[in-house]
């Protein structure tokens, strides 16, 4: 079950390390459109899988794509929206992976229900793992009806068409102010270092290492936990069947959290919304952990699951990749990306093969009786408040080219209390 699993997220780590570079050659639609037809070949390949080693050839393959969408689409959207609605629209990312995911939870539910177990076992997974070439190639397609990101465009020196795209998305005479400025960030950057700037140059080292955070505190919240093993959770409550239509509800109310935070992040800011949201990611492991000690769980653990779904996607969910995709200058946002979503899968491979081992430890079923996992995931979120309230600043309604500025006043503010 847990290299099952696992095999996905090594995919999403070289995936992730190999976005920003990719982004950067092929641009982002290019690197989008790579990662379509990935998909397809994952996708076709785990389904027609004739032996467990080719199907985790194929599931990590699907991996690299997963894990090189995710940092291009925040990329993109951030890249190519007005301050004022970034934070709506990069949250419109995760709202759809959150889609995607519940209609996959219940087309398996409806499969599960409707078919005998030898079918399953033999075909249901091919037809579950097959399905996805139907996303695949709609991706693929409607790749061809989005402009390139603007600001990709002027750091190759197309300024001209940058323009145009400025002008579809503001005005003419916005467009040309969009120019200039981002024109201005990308020359500073030179000026400071050389024509390709450092990740590890003065004042961009702290903004990788606090995008690092940002994006691996996400998966410490325990959300591979929820996704991966919720239906192995709820199975002891409602069995197979009931688990998979539980875990369906649970998307649901991801989505729900999600219109939450879509609504929220432009008005009350980024920051609000992670430390409240991230209070109630760590009750509801809590609630989890409470209802499995007790040997017991019943609705107590869908409880629990569900305050942690809605908690977290009004904040971890949305506002960590929006913040990711922000705080970084034009002339590193896509190495840096890369290099922070790459730290987070990392993190993904580890609990995903580690949660099994300590969930079903003798001595720790003994003492917590499965409860320990989640309190150690509860206890970890509460531990990232601290951290997003002295270094993450609010990001609302700044403009990408003078977020290097803000952010880094931030930091220095900091160091010099700390001194």
């Amino acid at each position: 079950m847990g290299w099952a699993a696992s095999c996905v997220v090594v995919g999403c780590i070289a995936g992730s390390f190999m976005a920003g570079p990719v982004a950067f050659r092929w641009g982002r639609k290019g690197a989008l459109f790579t990662c379509s037809v990935v998909f397809f070949i994952s996708a076709v390949g785990s389904a027609v899988a004739t032996d467990f080693t080719v199907y985790i050839i194929f599931r990590i393959i699907g991996g690299w794509a997963v894990g090189a969408a995710c940092i291009i689409c925040p990329m993109y959207m951030s890249e190519i929206s007005p301050s004022a609605y970034r934070g709506r629209a990069v949250s419109c990312f995760q709202q759809s992976v959150i889609i995607g995911q519940t209609v996959i939870f219940y087309i398996n539910f409806l499969i599960a229900r409707g078919m005998t177990d030898a079918w399953l076992a033999d075909m249901g997974w091919r037809v579950m793992l097959g399905s996805e070439v139907i996303p695949a190639v709609l991706f693929g397609f409607m790749l061809f009806t989005i402009p390139e990101s603007p600001r990709y465009l002027v750091m190759k020196g197309k300024v001209e068409k940058a323009r145009e795209v400025f002008a579809k998305i503001s005005n003419p005479e916005h467009a040309d102010k969009l120019v200039e400025a981002v024109q201005n960030s990308l020359v500073q950057d030179e000026a400071n270092k050389s024509k390709k700037v450092s990740l590890m140059a003065p004042g961009m080292i702290q903004l990788v290492a606090l995008g690092s955070f940002i994006i691996v505190a996400q998966q410490f919240s325990g959300i591979d936990v929820i996704m991966y093993y919720a239906p192995e959770i709820l199975k002891p409550i409602a069995g197979t069947e009931g688990a998979l239509f539980q875990t369906t509800f649970i998307g649901v109310t991801f989505i729900i959290g999600n219109i939450i935070c879509m609504f929220l992040i432009d008005r009350v800011g980024r920051i609000p919304l992670m430390v409240w949201g991230t209070v109630g990611c760590a009750l509801g492991m809590g609630v989890v952990g409470a209802a499995f000690y007790s040997q017991d769980p019943g609705y107590g653990a869908l409880a629990g699951i569900v305050i942690y779904a809605l908690s977290y996607s009004i904040s971890w969910g949305c506002v960590s990749w929006t913040l990711l995709s922000e705080i970084f200058p034009n002339s590193i946002r896509d190495r840096a990306m890369s290099f922070a979503g790459g730290c987070k899968f990392v993190a993904g491979f580890l609990i995903t093969m580690f949660f099994p081992i300590l969930n079903e430890n003798a001595f720790l079923v003994e003492k917590f009786h499965g409860a320990f996992t989640f309190w150690m995931f509860a206890i970890l979120a509460l531990l990232s408040v601290i951290v997003i309230k002295i270094f993450v600043p609010e990001t609302k309604g700044v403009a990408l080219e003078e977020m290097q500025e803000h952010m880094v006043s931030k930091l220095k503010r900091f160091s010099l209390k700390k001194a």
